[in-house]
């Protein structure tokens, strides 16, 4: 502004009111029909030309997203053997993204013509008047120069404010796609006023809870119960109940409905999220590690832990004698998504991450539902360790897994429906033991297979 585009401006004006004063109506009307025109003209067609702008990135994004989405999916591609799908899936859009492209630069191509046409036209106009003038000697040679002149010097600026304009609007479009994430507002946040959570025990309460992602599709259905300091509480179920929703409302991903959910007393919703995830650890049932080290994905649970922690903390999960018979040790690189270790190494890497945190409750989420029966023992005997003193609260397809839990619930469509321990529960011969004999019946048959199979 103050050393472009202001000086542009009067530089504009200047010229304007010398052609005014010193050359008459028509040669100073001639130059403002000019510059109008130009304006105009510009204003006009940098607007119509931004919808190839924007579909050019609408275009260039679907591209970059189908690209990823293959890249990162590629063992299902080749599972299938649809890499030539996946080729010409991507072909497909960047066509799109070229012909959007070759468009918005056709268009400016367009804007540069006309903006030089309607240049030419008026130191042509001017010219002839200025021609004219000399032959009826009312103006001199030099007046035929200076005009000419004047006029050249508002092409100048004429055509860099053009060139301002048409990138700005160029950039804010570029920009929109930052602006709408901008403008998106936060779901769930910290409300005005709220406190960290002091230290304590870690007791878990739900109180009356009712939550449905949807108005019209209720989850939870007045659930309650407690998870005392340093017990261990299972929830079990069928497939769709709503158990990994308990967890999600405990992170605070969502707010619930009706009732509330407090740690130590604190309802969860008057804390800071950042100090509630805080004091939960989680081990998920699908395990996500970065591609960088072992090392690094480890100490992702504390990021200003010290090698030495990060080592005990491998320790701990059982699998640092697995990482130390690697070549690079714990500087392996574990791949996307950690697809170089198998199903139980990556969930060890997930123990030890979340053993390093040393979080005041821990979050079991179906974190051997995936594994082998083999596996999932060794993982039982880490997971069982890692909680010792710890409320602990575990969502569990496989019932072995629960056998020693102070209480175990029973979750079926979003109602408590069963509760209490594993002998009692399976003393009173409803749902839970009805679970409990279909499993045994597969797992007796699974280690009659592993016999046979040895």
């Amino acid at each position: 502004m103050l050393f472009n585009i202001i000086p542009t401006l009067l530089k504009i004006v200047f010229i304007c009111g010398i052609m005014w004063v010193e050359y008459g109506f028509a040669m100073s009307a001639v130059t403002a029909v000019t510059l109008v025109g130009y304006i105009y003209f510009t204003l006009a067609v940098t607007e119509w030309r931004l919808k190839f702008r924007r579909k050019m990135n609408d275009k260039d994004s679907e591209a970059n997203t189908k690209a990823i989405d293959s890249l990162l999916n590629f063992e299902t591609v080749k599972y299938f053997g649809n890499e030539e799908h996946e080729s010409n899936r991507y072909d497909k859009a960047i066509a799109g993204y070229e012909k959007a492209a070759v468009r918005s630069q056709t268009s400016l191509a367009y804007l540069n013509v006309g903006q030089g046409f309607i240049i030419a036209t008026g130191l042509v106009l001017v010219m002839i008047i200025s021609i004219n003038g000399v032959a009826s000697g009312a103006m001199t040679v030099g007046d035929f120069v200076a005009a000419h002149a004047f006029l050249m010097l508002l092409v100048q600026p004429l055509n860099f404010l053009g060139f301002v304009y048409r990138e700005i609007k160029q950039s804010l479009v570029d920009m929109e796609k930052m602006f709408e994430l901008l403008s998106v507002n936060q779901e769930i946040g910290d409300k005005e006023g709220a406190v960290d959570l002091p230290e304590g025990q870690g007791e878990i309460e739900f109180s009356h809870v009712n939550f449905g992602y949807e108005d019209n599709r209720q989850i939870l259905h007045d659930v309650s119960f407690k998870v005392g300091a340093g017990q261990k509480v299972a929830i079990v179920g069928p497939s769709g109940a709503g158990k990994s929703t308990i967890s999600r409302i405990l992170f605070r991903f969502y707010d619930v409905n009706d009732g509330a959910v407090t740690i130590d007393g604190h309802d969860i919703r008057d804390l800071t999220q950042s100090s509630l995830r805080k004091s939960i650890g989680i081990v998920p049932q699908d395990t996500v590690l970065f591609n960088d080290t072992i090392e690094y994905n480890i100490g992702y649970g504390r990021p200003d832990a010290s090698k030495e922690e990060i080592r005990e903390a491998a320790r701990l999960a059982s699998i640092d004698s697995f990482i130390e018979k690697l070549p690079d040790g714990f500087d392996t690189i574990v791949g996307e998504r950690g697809l170089k270790l198998s199903g139980g190494e990556k969930q060890r890497v997930a123990i030890a991450r979340t053993i390093l945190k040393q979080p005041r409750i821990l979050l079991f989420d179906e974190a051997t539902s995936a594994l082998d029966t083999r596996t999932e023992r060794e993982i039982q005997e880490s997971l069982k360790a890692v909680s010792k003193d710890r409320t602990t609260l575990v969502i569990a397809h496989r019932l072995s897994t629960v056998v020693d839990a102070d209480e175990i619930l029973v979750l079926d469509n979003g109602k408590i429906v069963e509760r209490g321990t594993h002998q009692a529960l399976l003393e009173q011969g409803k749902q839970y033991s009805e679970m409990w004999t279909r499993q045994q019946e597969v797992a007796n048959y699974q280690e009659k297979l592993l016999q046979v199979q040895e």
